[in-house]
Formats: structure tokens, C-alpha cells, sequence
């Protein structure tokens, strides 16, 4: 499970890349109850996401030409240079950094082999999130992938993850991820990585992270997501042993899912 007792691999923070940082904080104080607190003038127009008086995620501008609304989720790291040596060396791709973000800590940005895009974090004086796993805050992460073998490859060599295959009843398997010295299986997971299905592969679809939020009442959440312009992916629905969960773009594009119950256990 998701903790803030962060560990090299482990997903440690969370932002938004938003075409309208106004108005994306409208829509997610919404659906979560979250407010927005600038980071000031400079900043670049970034800020923090709080519940709470505790941060749980972050949001700001578009940076990168051609970038589409997305969140990104970053794992931890001691050394961010290596990471990157590693995760070139392995296949993927660095896109921006490393950089230190004044004292605050040292990121880069990536892409795996497959397309997916993600972050690394080296803590400065900020160590991450300040809370997951409560109710409107990340307590998944999650990878849909065009090749699971490449990308699990890929995130062993660089993360040194473990995976536990788990049977989910149909064609599609689901590979659940731990970082190094939490064991590995259910218990210790921090997120999963699924397959993309050649109908979604035929809609465009491409590898994509997304995160899910922890939510006391899914219908509900959802519910709210739709009423404020968010547009439909998955609607809600049960998975056995998991809880009940739903999956949603924002009204700028951006995907995540929103889930009751704890998905990391069976």
C-alpha cells in the first residue's frame, strides 16, 4: 500500500498539468474538497493542492510543447542523475531535468520505452505528499501499458520493482508493483500495470500512468466529477476483492479514477 514513509520507487508525489490552473482547481475543490495555495510569483504559476492544510497533490500550467492535460506521478529517488543514466541506458527517454527546484528538491521528467510518461523526485527539503490512503487523497497508481514485458523490464531495471501477477477472471492479467524492501504481493503494492487491449490500441489509445483517489462513496464522487464537465471513461463499477471504482477525464482532458476501498488489498 501507499505510504508517505517514502522509499527509492515508490510513488512520493503528484501534479496536474493543466491548460487553466483556475480552473482546474474549481473543478477539483468540487469533486474532493481540495483548495488551491499558490506557490507564488515564482512559482510559474504552480501551486499545491491541500485537504486538510495537508498536501495531496499538486497542478501547473503546460510546460512542454505539445503536452496534453495529465496528472503525473513521481517515485521516489536518492539520486536523480542516476535514475536518469539508468532509465536511458534501459530504453526510456529523459524529457526535461535533472534540475533542483530550489531547495525544495531535485526532479526530472521521463517516458518509458512504451510512451508513458512519468517523474522521479529527489526530496530536499520537501520528502513528498504529506497524506495518501484517506479519503480524497492518491492510494493508487496505475499503469496501462501497449507492453507490459517492456515496461515491466524497464521499471525493474530502474526502480528495481518486484511484481506479483494476480488473476483477474478474464483474458487481461494485472501485475501488481512493490519498490525494494517491502516484500511483494498484495500487502506491500504500491500500483499495477495493465495491459491494453487491441481494441483500445485500434481507438488510439497510448501507455498512460493515471492515479486513483481514495473516495468514501464512489457513485458519489463520480456523480459530482460528471455534474462539474468531466467526461466518462469507465463508469462505476464493482471489482471483486477490490472495491468499487470508477475512471474519469477532467474537463481538460486529464484521466484518473476514483475508488472505495482499499485496492491494494485482496
Amino acid at each position: 500500500m501507499l505510504t508517505t514513509h517514502y522509499v527509492p520507487g515508490a510513488p512520493n508525489w503528484l501534479d496536474l498539468g493543466a491548460p487553466d490552473v483556475d480552473a482546474a482547481a474549481r473543478f477539483y475543490a468540487a469533486v474532493f474538497g481540495w483548495t488551491f495555495h499558490s506557490a507564488g510569483p515564482e512559482g510559474g504559476g504552480y501551486g499545491f493542492f491541500r485537504l486538510g492544510g495537508k498536501t495531496v497533490a499538486a497542478v501547473g500550467p503546460l510546460t512542454e510543447e505539445g503536452a496534453e492535460p495529465a496528472w503525473t506521478v513521481y517515485f521516489h529517488t536518492t539520486d536523480a542523475d542516476a535514475v536518469c543514466k539508468a532509465a536511458e541506458q534501459a530504453g526510456g527517454r529523459v524529457r526535461t531535468g535533472p534540475m533542483d527546484v530550489f531547495t525544495a528538491g531535485r526532479l526530472a521528467m521521463l517516458t518509458d520505452p512504451t510512451g508513458a510518461d512519468f517523474a522521479i523526485w529527489q526530496p530536499g527539503d520537501v520528502p513528498g505528499l504529506d497524506v495518501v490512503m484517506e479519503p480524497n487523497t492518491l492510494c493508487w497508481t496505475e499503469l496501462y501499458t501497449t507492453d507490459v514485458a517492456m515496461a515491466k523490464g524497464f521499471y525493474r531495471t530502474v526502480f528495481h520493482w518486484s511484481y506479483h501477477d494476480v488473476p483477474t477472471g478474464g483474458e487481461v492479467g494485472y501485475s501488481l508493483v512493490s519498490a525494494p524492501g517491502g516484500g511483494v504481493g498484495e500487502d506491500t503494492a504500491q500500483g499495477g500495470i495493465l495491459q491494453l487491449q487491441q481494441m483500445h490500441l485500434d481507438a488510439g489509445s497510448t501507455s498512460e500512468w493515471h492515479p486513483y483517489f481514495g473516495v468514501t462513496d464512489c457513485d458519489a464522487a463520480y456523480e459530482k466529477a460528471i455534474g462539474h464537465g468531466a467526461t466518462v471513461l469507465i463508469p462505476p463499477m464493482n471489482a471483486p476483492g477490490v472495491g468499487r471504482l470508477a475512471m474519469v477525464k477532467d474537463p481538460a482532458g486529464a484521466p484518473f479514477a476514483v475508488i472505495k476501498g482499499d485496492p491494494s488489498m485482496t
